[in-house]
């Protein structure tokens, strides 16, 4: 086994988790991810924690998709995970279209009855990351070797060091009160972030970290935006993705490309047709886009926006948090023409933050 398949696993449950003695763990990872899966069971082990490993196989759950128009939330799944103190769950595909003739509609409804699981998973510490495998680096359009060097120096890093590095944007963006994101003539839209929290990703739910993100509150979000990097969802490719915003709410969308996915996503239920989350990308160690949002929102140069559901976390108190069974990100370069405001101040402009000049 690759020794960065073991110190992949090791940075899961030491610095993504907190691993401890004791834990229930679930792992869920799909064939692909084999050896990752392995490593996980043996620093589990290590620990003294309890592992319960789930097949995460796109071929079943298509399987599924396809024979099912009648949703329930499953009950067993939802008491499993109500038992668990940490989730951890790897994606790697065979093949990166196996859900590509599941129709949208029914990946909505799936999302919709699932959604009570998914809001109890993110209350507990849990960690999703990215095994290379053949078809994601086919995807990528880069060599399987050169994808494992990608993947795993995005992962096996300092995270310390990328806290340190991005806590200068939170100093920022933390007390602000309004953001406005321009770029080109294509995209200019402001929301207000009063009282939410900003958070510093580096590498502990998501692996590989990179972002500083926050929710903007709900019905604040005005403008228009273009996002000029493709989104993948669903098996599908969507492409220039355009949404129009009144009063918070999506009120006009459009797409070159596979719009009918973006529709219904948009119909999963109320939250969808609002934001959730606004990101920075921040980590130029990913330099490359490669059709997988775990990593392309990380993107130095970049912003990313979510509809539908905001994380708790990202909420204040005496804010509204939106509710929804999706969290889609989609993401504008910023690399050219491009700036960031912060309460009118540009604190971003063509990529450079003001503390790098």
């Amino acid at each position: 086994m690759d020794p960065r398949v073991r110190e992949h696993a090791e940075i899961i449950a030491e610095h993504s988790v907190d691993l401890q003695s004791g834990d229930n763990v679930v792992i869920a990872t799909p064939p692909a991810a084999d050896d990752l899966a392995v490593a996980l069971h043996e620093v589990v082990g290590d620990y003294g924690a309890n592992p319960v490993a789930l097949n995460a196989d796109s071929r079943s759950s298509r399987a599924y998709l396809r024979s099912s128009d009648d949703f329930e939330t499953p009950e067993h799944k939802l008491a499993l995970v109500e038992e668990t103190d940490v989730y951890i769950a790897v994606r790697a595909d065979t093949n990166v279209t196996e859900s590509s003739d599941v129709d949208p509609e029914t990946n909505a409804e799936y999302s919709q009855a699932n959604q009570p699981i998914l809001s109890e998973r993110l209350s507990k510490r849990w960690c999703l990351t990215q095994f290379p495998a053949p078809a994601n680096a086919q995807l990528a359009e880069m060599s399987t070797e050169g994808y494992e060097n990608f993947v795993w120096d995005a992962i096996n890093k300092d995270w310390d060091a990328v806290r340190e590095h991005q806590a200068q944007m939170v100093e920022i963006l933390d007390p602000a009160s309004e953001v406005r994101i321009v770029s080109g003539d294509t995209t200019d839209v402001t929301m207000s972030v009063d009282g939410n929290p900003t958070l510093n990703d580096y590498g502990e739910k998501n692996l590989p970290g990179g972002e500083v993100f926050t929710a903007p509150v709900s019905d604040s979000v005005e403008g228009e935006v273009l996002f000029d990097k493709p989104l993948y969802h669903q098996g599908r490719e969507v492409t220039d993705v355009s949404l129009e915003f009144e009063d918070g709410e999506v009120v006009d969308h459009a797409a070159e490309k596979n719009e009918d996915v973006l529709t219904e996503v948009l119909n999963t239920d109320d939250g969808a047709r609002y934001l959730g989350e606004l990101g920075i990308g921040m980590n130029r160690d990913i330099d490359q886009f490669t059709y997988n949002m775990l990593f392309d929102e990380k993107m130095g140069d970049t912003v990313h926006m979510a509809v539908g559901r905001a994380y708790d976390d990202t909420v204040g108190e005496d804010n509204e948090r939106n509710e929804s069974a999706v969290h889609v990100d989609m993401i504008v370069d910023m690399s050219e023409d491009s700036r960031i405001e912060v309460d009118g101040e540009v604190v971003q402009e063509d990529g450079t933050f003001v503390f790098e000049e």
